[in-house]
């Protein structure tokens, strides 16, 4: 599979999943994820995709500030409900990083790391996700506005003809290379712009 050269420039992330450590997995439990993981599990790399990688990443940060994240042993909350928009492939991505799973995750082994009910959606809070530690109930909301990196210009006059059908083989090279641009600049170029991905830690929800 070959991509985008700027995706290995992407920060990486390193968690500790006891079940992988148990079962004999992963080295101490130690797994690393790449945002070209999360662009294999989605199938395509988009904003979407980008951002669900960037909230996770910035929110476990806070979460965990002196040690890896614990895989498993977060809950996962999205604004949106499962059926709307692109909530499904930031559930994806956000699962695949966090281990957390609906009613149809892992049930456990002997009572231990049950990943599921970990994933919630259509939860009242005013952000697009919250992680919540399973140990500390410490929990970090994110909000990602990903309108701070606009779109080339150039993608709108190709955009019609791409979706019609109508688009030389040339255009639509030209198109997939002006829509990784805007990813690269979201994951790169902002990776560190407090406006792109905002934390806010312990907040309340909307029923408080």
């Amino acid at each position: 599979m070959s991509n985008p050269e700027f995706f290995a420039a992407v920060p990486r992330l390193t968690l500790h999943d006891p079940l992988a450590e148990l079962l004999g997995a992963a080295e101490n439990g130690l797994i690393e994820y790449g945002y070209t993981d999360a662009v294999k599990l989605a199938g395509h790399s988009c904003p979407t995709v980008a951002g669900a990688y960037l909230m996770t990443l910035k929110a476990l940060a806070k979460l965990y500030p002196d040690c890896p994240p614990e895989r498993g042993a977060i809950r996962v909350e999205l604004h949106a409900a499962q059926a709307d928009g692109t909530a499904g492939v930031t559930a994806a991505v956000v699962g695949l990083l966090t281990g957390a799973a609906g009613e149809g995750g892992f049930k456990g082994l002997g009572g231990r790391h049950s990943r599921r009910n970990l994933l919630a959606f259509a939860a009242p809070i005013d952000a697009e996700l919250c992680f919540t530690r399973l140990d500390t109930a410490v929990r970090v909301a994110a909000a990602y506005h990903p309108e701070v990196v606009p779109a080339p210009h150039e993608l709108q006059g190709l955009m019609p003809k791409l979706l019609a059908g109508a688009a030389s083989a040339a255009e639509e090279a030209e198109f997939g290379r002006l829509w990784q641009m805007r990813v690269k600049h979201i994951l790169i170029d902002h990776f560190d712009d407090p406006e792109l991905v905002v934390c806010r830690e312990n907040p309340k929800s909307r029923a408080d």
